[in-house]
């Protein structure tokens, strides 16, 4: 039986080390491609679609980054469910300090999808004035020039959707810092890699940027609102339409929410589980990309058969492995301000992040926004609190 764990961990380490090494051949390819994307310039005037959704720490200072673009001329939207909802109230407290920016200010009242963001990108959308729709989500603060490299894609006319990478921001706790370095490493990983097997047929929620035609042609984005992933299935659509999804070589700041561990692990199980439904054979797949607790594993084993300094061996390769990789990633790919920091808490997030992957075929059910959803396949949602306004499945992309 312990040859056997053994044997286990051991596949582990040589499957994670593969993922790894997929994951470096997408970052040398992303690193080729970045001297020609600066290159682009394209100015054409775009919307700032921003769904929002109560107080969040540090709002008004991520909001005000927008504000402060460089670019010639663009719009911002902001949407909420209700009209006294506090974001909203933050956003016009910036707005006023910037009245050169134009910006408007919308309620849905009740909501018409299951998903309350894709009720706010509907109306947003209707009401925008330019073609080029950037959607951001509340909790991310960018630099300067993040429109004018975000759009710089769209010079090509194939482009129907460009994304960003993102580094986490944590806050002073622990796990905040933990959750920060899942998104500057781990994420990273598995978008590099993504990317360089079948190029990108997705988005990130944090930016996606989308011309108008991209959403009417998929129906517009309340064909999103029956489902969870709107951001995987955004960029889906698109690639079915047969236009060109971009990943951007402009990284933006995502602020973790989380301070606590309830609070990390419950978020960071939510996404696990959401992917799960959305992708089932890739998250299955994804228990193979973890190293830490294959080597936990392996050690274990080892030590119990006799050969306690071989299984140290294993273990130590498989934390210097995951080092290495964030080392790697979280400085080349998305600048990581907390290198060391990140580096050092990396093989204690890979350990989490397996942890919070096994805890996703627990259950089929979802906490978002202070409601419980059941999920089913495609990541279609069922609310376990009150019924949709719409509850018909709309179809996937092919």
């Amino acid at each position: 039986m312990h040859q056997l764990l053994l044997d286990i961990g051991l596949f582990g380490i040589v499957t994670s080390t593969g993922s790894a090494l997929l994951a470096l051949a997408g970052l040398a390819r992303f690193l080729r491609t970045r001297r020609a994307a600066s290159a682009c310039r394209f100015s054409s005037p775009v919307s700032l679609l921003k769904p929002l959704h109560g107080a969040e720490p540090n709002l008004e200072a991520h909001l005000e980054t927008f504000f402060q673009q460089d670019y010639p001329e663009f719009e911002i939207l902001f949407c909420a469910r209700s009209p006294r909802d506090p974001a909203l109230a933050a956003a016009r407290r910036v707005a006023e300090r910037y009245p050169h920016i134009s910006a408007r200010f919308l309620s849905t009242g009740d909501d018409t999808w299951i998903n309350a963001k894709v009720s706010s990108l509907e109306m947003m959308a209707a009401a925008a004035q330019y073609d080029i729709f950037i959607v951001s989500d509340s909790d991310v603060c960018v630099a300067s020039n993040y429109i004018r490299e975000v759009v710089a894609p769209f010079a090509n006319e194939n482009v129907g959707a460009v994304t960003c990478l993102y580094r986490g921001l944590a806050d002073h706790s622990l796990w905040s810092k933990l959750e920060a370095a899942g998104m500057s490493v781990e994420m990273t990983a598995g978008v590099l890699t993504a990317s360089l097997l079948e190029g990108m047929k997705f988005a990130l929620g944090p930016t996606m940027a989308v011309r108008r035609r991209a959403v009417q042609r998929m129906g517009g984005f309340g064909v999103l609102g029956p489902y969870c992933s709107d951001d995987f299935l955004l960029g889906a659509n698109v690639a079915a339409q047969g236009a060109t999804v971009v990943l951007s070589h402009h990284v933006i700041d995502h602020a973790v929410l989380n301070l606590s561990l309830p609070a990390s692990l419950q978020h960071q199980t939510r996404w696990m589980r959401s992917t799960r439904f959305s992708r089932p054979l890739g998250h299955l797949g994804m228990a193979l990309t973890f190293s830490v607790p294959w080597g936990i594993l392996a050690c274990w084993a080892a030590t119990a058969l006799g050969r306690p300094f071989f299984g140290l061996e294993v273990l130590g390769f498989a934390i210097a492995q995951r080092m290495l990789l964030a080392a790697l990633t979280a400085s080349l790919a998305v600048q990581e301000r907390h290198l060391a920091r990140t580096v050092l808490l990396y093989p204690v997030r890979d350990l989490l992040g397996f942890l919070c992957w096994a805890a996703s075929y627990a259950g089929n059910t979802i906490l978002w926004r202070g409601h419980r959803f059941r999920l089913s396949r495609g990541g279609f949602m069922h609310s376990t609190d009150t019924a949709p306004a719409h509850s018909s499945e709309s179809p996937l992309p092919t």
